[in-house]
């Protein structure tokens, strides 16, 4: 069974739906119309481009072509990161960029090579998407783990210089702050984790069964995937967490000022 295509004209019908969210910001004066109507625009675009690669990609499915996409987006992903957390990218890019990369294609292997094993184990259909789907979620931890870890030292400066104070090394004192900004990256996947399948049918199985797979093999599939998120976001988090703070911090203790964008 294959997919039902989307002309032209159908996708305009859904587009068109646009104007409900648009009018209702206008009327309330939200002011987020502009920035939507762009964001709305880059993100047709930038689909576009990238469904017409990887469909040069699928067709080639070459090896490093396939290793190369996944490596520009561990980039762009870390770049974002570093963008959503006002922190100065000379400084942490290296560094998230590790973080992300390691924990990504960790869990990645895993997945795919020693799980799923398809034949080649580098084919683009497994190993694309759903790089894509780890490294998606892996990014959004980032960015509310760092932020949040940030934001809140900035906030409760004192408490942390106390402990400073009182003999505390860098990582005993910012404990606290760390548990606090894993939390709050791994909420949002423990929410969907759990109210996944009563509450919404995620895109991986909703994809797979409009593709005509089994909803059983697509169920499977899901719950693989989760695992693998919540992994990914879990560790990567973490660990550009401990990266940034023997980045974050000067040889007395305290936070850089520095660090931090305009």
């Amino acid at each position: 069974m294959n997919t039902q295509d989307l002309n032209f004209t159908q996708l305009l019908i859904v587009y068109a739906m646009l104007a409900i969210p648009l009018a209702i910001m206008t009327i309330y004066k939200i002011g987020l119309s502009k920035k939507s109507i762009i964001s709305i625009v880059r993100m047709s675009i930038q689909l576009a481009l990238v469904g017409l690669y990887l469909k040069f990609i699928f067709s080639l499915n070459s090896i490093l072509l396939n290793v190369g996409w996944i490596l520009i987006m561990i980039t762009v992903a870390s770049s974002n990161v570093t963008s959503s957390a006002n922190l100065k990218k000379k400084i942490f890019l290296p560094r998230l960029w590790g973080g992300i990369a390691f924990s990504t294609l960790s869990v990645l292997s895993v997945f795919v090579i020693a799980a799923v094993r398809p034949q080649p184990f580098y084919d683009a259909r497994y190993l694309i998407p759903i790089s894509g789907m780890i490294l998606g979620n892996c990014m959004r931890g980032n960015v509310v783990g760092l932020e949040r870890f940030f934001s809140d030292l900035k906030t409760n400066h004192k408490e942390y210089m106390s402990s400073i104070f009182m003999g505390a090394t860098v990582s005993e004192a910012v404990k606290p702050w760390i548990r606090l900004s894993l939390a709050s990256a791994l909420a949002p996947t423990v929410s969907t984790m759990a109210t996944m399948g009563i509450v919404s049918l995620p895109g991986m199985m909703t994809g797979q069964i409009l593709g005509g797979s089994s909803p059983l093999t697509a169920i499977k599939y899901q719950m693989a995937i989760m695992v693998a998120i919540f992994v990914a976001v879990t560790l990567g988090t973490w660990l550009n967490l401990i990266f940034c703070i023997k980045a974050g911090f000067n040889e007395y203790g305290m936070l850089r000022e520095d660090i931090f964008t305009d």
